[in-house]
């Protein structure tokens, strides 16, 4: 986005910036925590000329559309933490049967049975109230709740996500820090999630605003 109009959210318009435009820099590559597939780096924009046909939607039109991809981009990443703590979990349970301790299986020792039940309970209120609000989103019209609904997913899900991950690496113990393992990747890959596309304070405005107070 830039801005091509006067102050505030309604100067701004969206724009594609080709490489190779003159001005237009990767100033460096950032080493993140997690996300590794993902590249990440700095964009670098100085004095760019961009022709028109370059602009996607109207002149002075891309906080609009900005705010409208917010609500499906919010219940994407709701419906990815469901699916990284449903593999989150499933590897806790094969390690925990198959696991020996003190002559039996982890699944043997009732604090460990417990920490699956709670992670198995908050995954599927999360899975529950993330199809609610896809359900919703999809119906003919649109929902004008769907913006709160897809924060409370969004909120829901994350933290639900950050539990599962951590619960994980526990029962893995030791060998659930290492990078060898696929918990400690789920781990620190979640840890984004209360971030992007909206903080988790950002979300529980929205709730707010949606709620009427």
């Amino acid at each position: 986005a830039g801005r091509t109009g006067g102050p505030g959210h309604g100067g701004v318009s969206l724009l594609v910036i080709e490489a190779g435009t003159p001005g237009f820099t990767v100033s460096k590559k950032l080493r993140k925590t997690g996300w590794w597939a993902s590249d990440t780096a700095e964009l670098h924009f100085d004095g760019c000329r961009v022709p028109v046909a370059n602009r996607i939607g109207p002149e002075n039109g891309a906080f609009p559309m900005i705010m409208m991809n917010f609500a499906s981009e919010r219940l994407m990443l709701a419906g990815q933490c469901v699916a990284i703590a449903e593999l989150a979990y499933r590897e806790s349970v094969a390690y925990a049967r198959e696991r020996k301790a003190f002559g039996k299986s982890l699944t043997g020792f009732q604090v460990t049975r417990h920490k699956l039940a709670d992670m198995a309970t908050r995954l599927a209120a999360a899975r529950a109230l993330t199809g609610e609000c896809v359900q919703r989103v999809l119906r003919p019209g649109g929902d004008m709740q769907a913006a709160g609904l897809a924060a409370m997913a969004k909120n829901t899900a994350t933290d639900m996500c950050s539990f599962v991950c951590d619960q994980a690496v526990q029962i893995h113990g030791g060998y659930g820090y290492m990078r060898e393992t696929l918990v400690e990747r789920l781990f620190r890959d979640a840890r984004l999630y209360p971030i992007g596309g909206g903080t988790r304070e950002i979300m529980n405005e929205v709730i707010a605003k949606t709620e009427g107070y």
